[in-house]
């Protein structure tokens, strides 16, 4: 237990007592214990990612202060610095930074006796908006991988990205226990990131994440040939040992080169749900084949692609009920 941890535990027995003089504990103390608490809670990059956040954007305004003594206004006046200093931002980003704030303050009123979130009542900045959803077609999708030798390790990860719709760390996950090439089938258990130089594999995002995946028979190929001229290769090894962002830098360098719209990793996926949608299935099997928590999850996220269909299911229910010869029909 670490230094930190014990103070933090002395703080909370005095502030079980019996009493309303309880010692302010300043601000920066609180933030080590609280983000030592949430070292054993969350996964390695969405704790690197709250410790940056705090290093670079909380702690430099409010580190001098006592965490009792921070009021709404105080709170009002540091997002406003936040907007001002970083208007570059995404709405969704201003708003994580915004939430990492409130969560210490709800993290010091739960143990630490602290009486209200100043945060509650200064109002949030950012919002949920995300920005305009981009993918590709299988079109341009062909533009792009022309681009990619058919023998480089490349070519296979963004034709598996494109025709799965799997993460990109469930990707780098992958193991060849993970197919089975007598049925067809990909399972995905587990996730792979890179924090500061130290490789780690994961817990699936979300109970759902964990599923198996039916392979078309060509990619299934694809990956039973890149399997074989792999050397001195076990069963337990990670099938791509490279980064996140080196796919990322050839996904960019690759796009520019045919003149195509830039996309991320993550919107292949975005790309392999919009061919579903195109292709007609339904939004439960696609919900299922994301590993999304749940289908208002799939609807939420891919409603705007669906209008399209509408005039179809039109022309499918005047398919089963014709029009009638005469239209002088008593209601």
């Amino acid at each position: 237990m670490t230094k930190k941890y014990k103070h933090g535990l002395e703080i909370n027995q005095e502030n079980d007592k019996e009493t309303d003089e309880r010692d302010p504990m300043d601000f920066k103390t609180m933030v080590d214990i609280y983000l030592e608490d949430s070292k054993f809670r969350h996964r390695p990059s969405t704790y690197n990612s709250k410790c940056q956040i705090f290093k670079n954007y909380i702690l430099p305004f409010f580190k001098s202060m006592s965490i009792n003594t921070i009021t709404p206004g105080a709170v009002r006046f540091w997002q406003n610095k936040i907007l001002s200093e970083n208007s570059h931002f995404s709405e969704s980003y201003k708003r994580s930074i915004h939430m990492q704030l409130s969560a210490l303050f709800n993290f010091a009123i739960r143990f630490y006796g602290l009486k209200e979130n100043p945060c509650k009542i200064a109002g949030s900045i950012g919002s949920k908006k995300y920005p305009k959803m981009k993918f590709w077609t299988k079109k341009e999708l062909d533009q792009f991988i022309c681009f990619f030798d058919k023998t480089t390790v490349y070519y296979i990860i963004f034709n598996i990205l494109f025709y799965t719709g799997i993460r990109i760390g469930e990707l780098l996950a992958l193991t060849l226990e993970d197919i089975n090439f007598e049925n067809e089938v990909m399972s995905i258990s587990k996730g792979y990131t890179r924090v500061n130089k130290t490789d780690y594999i994961n817990p699936p995002k979300t109970p759902r994440s964990k599923r198996e995946i039916a392979l078309p028979k060509f990619l299934c190929k694809m990956l039973k040939s890149y399997a074989q001229s792999l050397d001195n290769h076990s069963l337990s090894m990670r099938l791509f040992t490279i980064t996140s962002s080196a796919v990322n830098d050839n996904l960019k360098i690759a796009a520019k080169e045919a003149s195509l719209i830039r996309i991320r990793v993550h919107d292949l996926r975005h790309s392999h749900a919009s061919l579903l949608i195109e292709l007609g299935f339904s939004t439960l099997l696609i919900s299922e084949r994301l590993g999304h928590e749940n289908i208002k999850t799939t609807l939420d996220t891919y409603s705007h692609l669906y209008p399209q269909k509408h005039a179809e299911v039109a022309d499918k229910l005047d398919e089963i009920e014709p029009l009638p010869e005469s239209l002088d029909v008593a209601y």
